[in-house]
């Protein structure tokens, strides 16, 4: 009696083995006194000539932060100096590395009149009234505008100016 080979199941296709998942890390760069930006442009110029090989996969220049520039990447610290030797303005890496969750708070804008409410004194650092300073008697949060009356003047207009315009000089309390 012969048998009869059974016809066995089709394999299973065989997956590729999951590529190797980088772990990205966050370094701190220490840069000169307002070159935040321009050591974040020439991080980015040097990657893109192909100037270097490490690999960058962000940067952050946070206006919360200033003389610093945080670099997301998966190389080790010790590449990440040889960078930062390459840049101009960029000092040293800092000491450490962070997590996305612990920086995750500057890559949400705040809005422009955070902080500022009714009864503020302002002064204008823009448009035709720039140097003035004003009272801000309302806030709108949506449109971050701000309506103002100038300090000074003998007769109150109310100014409708962008939040953005203005500079906090004394802030309201609720002292009676």
């Amino acid at each position: 009696m012969t048998q009869t080979p059974t016809p066995s199941a089709p394999e299973a296709p065989v997956t590729p083995a999951a590529p190797e998942a980088f772990v990205n890390r966050i370094f701190a760069i220490k840069t000169t006194s307002k070159q935040e930006r321009t050591v974040a442009d020439n991080i980015l110029k040097a990657i893109d000539t192909k100037a270097t090989d490490i690999k960058v996969t962000s940067i952050i220049v946070p206006n919360e932060l200033q003389g610093y520039v945080l670099v997301e990447t998966p190389e080790q610290r010790n590449r990440i100096e040889q960078l930062v030797e390459m840049i101009a303005h960029a000092r040293v890496v800092t000491k450490g590395e962070t997590n996305l969750a612990e920086v995750g708070h500057f890559l949400i804008p705040k809005p422009v009149v955070s902080g500022i409410e009714e009864g503020t004194i302002v002064e204008l650092i823009a448009g035709p009234f720039k140097g003035e300073k004003a009272v801000v008697k309302r806030v709108d949060s949506a449109k971050e505008e701000i309506t103002v009356e100038l300090y000074e003047s003998v007769v109150p207009i109310p100014i409708t100016v962008r939040g953005d315009n203005v500079r906090v000089v004394e802030k309201f309390s609720d002292q009676k």
